[in-house]
């Protein structure tokens, strides 16, 4: 099993952490302001976002690559992909909502 590369160097990772902690910057999907006093899991609470996300070959541990977000705004954007297609739906067949 791969590792997280987000976790291959802690430190690196908690200096990123702190280095925005200390800009105070606003979420950057929302542009609303970030209480960084939150506890983590918080849905306000301050995330490090990887721009470019790692499952897409980002680099989490390269300040230019990451940006503050709330982590319920992080958790919304997912790893980018927003343009999924919808879901299949065979035709013919009604859906629920038009029993």
């Amino acid at each position: 099993m791969a590792s997280n590369p987000r976790y291959s160097n802690g430190a690196k990772r908690r200096a990123i952490r702190a280095r925005w902690r200390s800009i105070g910057a606003p979420c950057h999907l929302c542009g609303r302001p970030i209480d960084y006093s939150l506890p983590a899991g918080h849905p306000m609470s301050f995330e490090v976002d990887e721009i470019v996300p790692v499952s897409k070959g980002g680099d989490p541990l390269d300040f230019s690559n990451t940006a503050p977000a709330h982590r319920s705004c992080n958790i919304r954007k997912g790893n980018g992909s927003r343009n999924r297609p919808a879901p299949h739906r065979p035709s013919g067949l009604p859906t629920s909502r038009e029993w």
